[in-house]
């Protein structure tokens, strides 16, 4: 699979104070959707083994990138039809982080949450 590659698709929530964008329609004063589109698909064309590293790799990446604007981010990334012996569609990470209310700080890589999902078409019987 490494050496044919597979297929993935990426997921962001991105949350921000939008207020100040909202009312002046300016997009200097909102979380740039391209720059985090580019941040995203630069962690995605690094190799790596785990999407739980993936993940992580594009939370560091979202929050250096937008220290000050960016309150919460969950990212989930989906490989399509894994190699795991049975027809599946996908097999997804999720990883979700936010700031720190009382000091604004960015949670540590410790207190990430994570979720696994599988969607399965359909197993062989035994």
């Amino acid at each position: 699979e490494k050496k044919v590659g597979n297929r993935f698709i990426v997921n962001a929530w991105l949350e921000y104070d939008s207020t100040k964008a909202a009312s002046t329609d300016n997009i200097k004063d909102a979380l740039n959707y391209q720059t985090a589109y580019e941040v995203i698909a630069e962690q995605m064309a690094k190799p790596s083994s785990l999407l739980e590293n993936v993940c992580q790799r594009i939370l560091d990446a979202l929050f250096e990138k937008f220290p000050e604007q960016l309150n919460v981010a969950q990212i989930d990334v989906a490989k399509m039809a894994p190699p795991m012996g049975g027809k599946m569609r996908s097999v997804t990470v999720t990883l979700r982080r936010e700031k720190d209310e009382e000091d604004a700080s960015i949670l540590s890589e410790e207190e990430t949450s994570a979720s696994i999902q599988a969607t399965m078409f359909s197993i062989p019987s035994c």
